[in-house]
């Protein structure tokens, strides 16, 4: 089990201003996620096959933490595919919160998110206090438990919201490898 193994502020670099828009339509600033006690994007891709099976407990965190002050986000990490497919990919699966398209990868270059699925939770300052695999359900490619034993990214909320300080590990990432899209 994960153990109280860093406070994590470690990760000092302040939200970057943006505006970005949800797959409805809708826009979204850091001014909306200062209200929040934090914050969770998960980085994720259409084609993702380990990020899309991830999508059922995404809904399951958002689920158990959204009324507690926790806002959720998905992030779509590839700015090549065409809002309309993503659009219809957040449809298909069923996201129960919005799932920001990200043309400029603003968010995957502040969280330095460099697989999907991956989970990035930031304090109400922006900045980000963990970044890393959402549990450890997935152990390697092809390979994965039934259910997961350690819960990641449960963790660290529960650790926030009690105002215990951030517990945080380094886990491998496992899933698709985001590109980075030139400057």
């Amino acid at each position: 089990m994960l153990r109280n193994l860093l406070v994590a502020f470690f990760f000092v670099t302040s939200l970057p201003q943006f505006q970005l828009r949800d797959t409805q339509g809708g826009l979204h600033t850091p001014a909306e996620w200062a209200k929040q006690k934090a914050v969770v994007l998960f980085f994720i891709t259409t084609d993702c096959p380990v990020g899309n099976s991830y999508v059922p407990e995404m809904n399951r965190l958002r689920e158990a933490y959204g009324a507690r002050g926790v806002g959720f986000y998905a992030v779509q990490a590839d700015p090549t595919v065409a809002n309309d497919v993503v659009a219809r990919y957040a449809r298909d699966y069923r996201y129960s919160f919005p799932l920001l398209l990200d043309p400029t990868q603003i968010l995957v270059r502040h969280a330095n998110a460099a697989i999907t699925p991956q989970a990035a939770i930031l304090a109400p300052d922006g900045k980000v206090v963990y970044l890393g695999p959402i549990d450890n359900r997935v152990e390697d490619f092809g390979k994965s438990r039934p259910q997961a034993t350690e819960a990641y990214v449960r963790l660290v909320l529960d650790s926030m919201l009690s105002g215990k300080g951030v517990i945080f590990g380094t886990h491998k990432s496992i899933g698709c490898s985001i590109t980075r899209v030139k400057q």
